[in-house]
């Protein structure tokens, strides 16, 4: 099984606020770090490319493109704050910007201890339309366009996005072969059940699962969370901030129970939100995206804040009752 190693926040709770003045000088390192498969290490607090490409919600025909010095800025400024997990896909685009190809110009020739993973399975075409999820023999075609897009030989982690229920083991396993011939280096599963973690490891071997999750979001999945710790599988939580809120991001209302815990600690709900997520488990990882170098800073610092065992109780029976 992989062990975790937890480092000790740089800064006290209370030094750590939602401005980005305080903030910016916490880096990543504070949520600790999380080895996959005994050969990469990478901070627990990463950043996650889907906003990226646009302001306002993701997928959107007529979306409007971010400033694109303003998104390559943010990435560089993310790696400076000890950033070394991205998470990206091919079809992470607005008009006129790609999120794959903002990573490369930001951040190419990359750092060693950069980790970048992305997504196969869906696909859109270019007006940005859902295409039909990939076959096994269509999956290739969607890895060597990352690999292009990002410039490099082989990618670090390729997750399968999966929608519904049915076998992956036909998709799973054409990835493990590429995995064989070089092309990607390790492999994980998104949008997924238990049954498809089995099924998965039963080919070849899983270092993450990327699920939805967060205070209020899937209860039900608390059981895998935890499942998922003792197999030694990393679970990265997607729109943990957002919650209901999703591609378009968070929705303004906020439960009196995350707002208590953010006025104690003089931090932001959607913070709050971030360490809660991180208190799951050490196995447990973040990926909160934006456009926004403030809330980047504050993304970040979230990693250090350490909610107490009363405040955890608070939030775990809200999260309980699905709010």
């Amino acid at each position: 099984m992989t062990s975790p190693t937890i480092t000790t926040a740089a800064v006290s709770t209370p030094a750590i606020t939602a401005a980005a003045s305080s903030s910016s000088t916490i880096t990543a390192a504070a949520s600790g770090t999380w080895r996959l498969s005994g050969d990469l290490e990478i901070n627990r607090v990463g950043f996650g490319a889907m906003r990226l490409p646009q302001r306002g919600p993701a997928f959107e025909a007529d979306a409007v493109p971010r400033d694109r010095d303003q998104a390559i800025g943010v990435l560089r400024r993310a790696v400076e704050l000890g950033v070394n997990h991205i998470d990206t896909a091919a079809f992470y685009f607005s008009p006129l910007r790609s999120a794959n190809e903002l990573i490369n110009r930001a951040l190419a020739p990359y750092p060693a201890d950069l980790v970048i993973t992305t997504k196969v399975g869906p696909g859109r075409d270019s007006s940005g339309r859902w295409l039909p999820h990939a076959t096994p023999e269509l999956l290739r075609g969607q890895v060597e366009e990352n690999l292009r897009q990002l410039g490099r030989d082989h990618l670090d982690v390729v997750n399968l996005r999966v929608v519904g229920t049915d076998s992956i083991a036909e998709r799973f396993g054409a990835l493990a072969d590429l995995r064989a011939a070089g092309l990607i280096r390790h492999l994980g599963i998104s949008n997924v059940t238990p049954d498809h973690l089995a099924e998965a490891r039963a080919i070849a071997p899983v270092v993450f699962v990327q699920n939805q999750y967060g205070i209020g979001v899937r209860p039900d999945h608390d059981a895998f969370v935890r499942a998922c710790g003792e197999q030694g599988v990393a679970f990265v939580p997607f729109y943990a901030i957002a919650a209901a809120g999703r591609t378009a991001g968070a929705t303004g209302t906020e439960s009196a129970e995350v707002l208590a815990v953010a006025r104690a600690h003089g931090v932001s709900a959607a913070q709050v939100r971030l360490a809660w997520t991180l208190h799951r488990g050490p196995h447990v990882l973040a990926i909160p995206g934006t456009g926004d170098p403030d809330h980047l800073a504050a993304n970040v610092a979230a990693g250090a804040l350490r909610l107490t065992e009363d405040e955890m109780a608070a939030l775990d029976a809200l999260h309980r009752r699905g709010v």
